[in-house]
């Protein structure tokens, strides 16, 4: 019964712990000094928040995280969604009694938040390397067409490039 009453809360609860670290960073004497000196603040963006489990409200991952200095990247059908039948109010912060509760009652069941991070982690910075070596091959290989077509073809010189492994 416990791990039903907690089935879809993980995503968000840790959200609002980041979004409570977030609040943390980016206020006090330490951030008003930083701010003199235009610092701006970096906002937490929640990634592609659309819902992938069909038994969940559609809208649930953009309306539990709805706060001041977020950015919320959502697919198109969660956007038509969300104007349909989403509601809109502060509750990136609300109850957070609560998902703390919830996040040590999934420890308790033996989840590991740090080691579920861990591992999103690693598969996220391997996706993204991927997409990057992808984009810059394609970009290699539409700078070759250009400097091919230049007449001469003097321009074809080598360009330095900072490739990372």
């Amino acid at each position: 019964k416990l791990i039903k009453s907690l089935l879809g809360t993980a995503a968000i609860n840790n959200s609002k712990m980041a979004y409570e670290e977030f609040l943390g960073v980016f206020s006090g004497e330490r951030w008003d000094k930083l701010k003199a000196k235009s610092a701006r603040v970096q906002r937490p963006l929640w990634a592609s928040t659309s819902t992938k489990n069909p038994q969940y409200n559609d809208v649930m991952y953009v309306e539990d995280l709805i706060g001041p200095d977020t950015v919320n990247t959502m697919p198109e059908q969660t956007i038509t969604a969300f104007k349909d039948h989403g509601h809109v109010a502060r509750t990136v912060d609300a109850n957070m009694d609560l998902a703390k509760k919830q996040l040590q009652e999934l420890e308790s069941l033996g989840i590991s938040l740090d080691q579920i991070t861990m591992e999103l982690t690693a598969e996220g910075v391997e996706s993204f390397t991927k997409s990057f070596t992808t984009l810059d091959a394609v970009i290699e290989t539409k700078r070759e067409t250009l400097l091919s077509s230049l007449p001469g073809k003097a321009a074809s010189a080598p360009v330095a490039t900072t490739r990372r492994a």
